[in-house]
């Protein structure tokens, strides 16, 4: 079906005009948007190093409401920081996260991260054909093939939450420490539950309780953690 075409007599104007007259770069946008959220948030219970973190994931929604599920363990940011600043490995629960985190950024705090140091295992092979033997999913399988990474390194996990409760069990059972875990998988089977397994554990954590979650949110938090990190130095 072709489009309608516009009305001749139709002198409305478009909304970019507005723009062209008042021009605002793309950093202009995002200083608004924070300002907007701030405007609209108010007094909260976060400390400024937290703040920072929950800022930048309530702009990569929009959705201020999701600050009142977002959790920190006391040591989350300490944790991040260092573990940042050694180049620790990263483990991604999908290659969305995999190819959104910001190498550049990633410099930024230690100068050994490359995308090498950003593993995901889903695509893998033998994932892939154990997945298929066993019937469960392939993030389960991928998450035992990271186990070097998972201890010491940070997790990231905002698709697939099989893969943070192998990762809980592999804390309780197989004494593996990650420096960090950043729990939001997002869905309806297993979401919660697995997020408030990691919680109840001694592990330094990031979390978003309930449902809400999602890959673009886990790499908003990496980026945020970055900054931090920067500041600090």
């Amino acid at each position: 079906m072709s489009e309608k075409p516009l009305d001749v007599n139709d002198r409305r104007v478009p909304l970019i005009h507005a723009l062209y007259e008042n021009p605002m770069s793309g950093r202009d946008i995002e200083t608004r948007s924070f300002e907007i959220i701030d405007q609209e948030t108010g007094s909260h219970r976060f400390p400024p190093e937290q703040w920072h973190v929950v800022r930048r994931m309530l702009h990569t929604t929009a959705d201020l409401g999701l600050m009142d599920a977002v959790k920190f363990s006391d040591d989350a940011i300490d944790a991040a920081v260092v573990a940042l600043r050694y180049g620790s490995p990263i483990y991604a629960d999908s290659n969305m996260i995999r190819t959104g985190i910001s190498i550049s950024r990633l410099r930024q705090v230690c100068p050994v991260y490359d995308a090498d140091r950003i593993v995901c295992f889903v695509a893998d092979p033998e994932v892939a054909i154990e997945a298929r033997e066993k019937g469960l999913p392939r993030s389960l399988f991928a998450v035992r093939k990271a186990r070097s990474v998972l201890h010491g390194g940070i997790a990231l996990f905002g698709n697939a939450p099989v893969a943070l409760m192998e990762l809980n069990r592999m804390i309780m059972e197989d004494g593996i420490r990650p420096a960090l875990v950043v729990a939001m998988p997002v869905g309806f089977v297993h979401v919660t539950e697995s997020k408030d397994e990691l919680m109840s554990l001694n592990v330094p954590h990031v979390a978003i309780t309930g449902r809400r979650g999602g890959s673009p949110i886990a790499v908003s938090v990496v980026h945020a953690l970055c900054s931090v990190a920067m500041e600090r130095k």
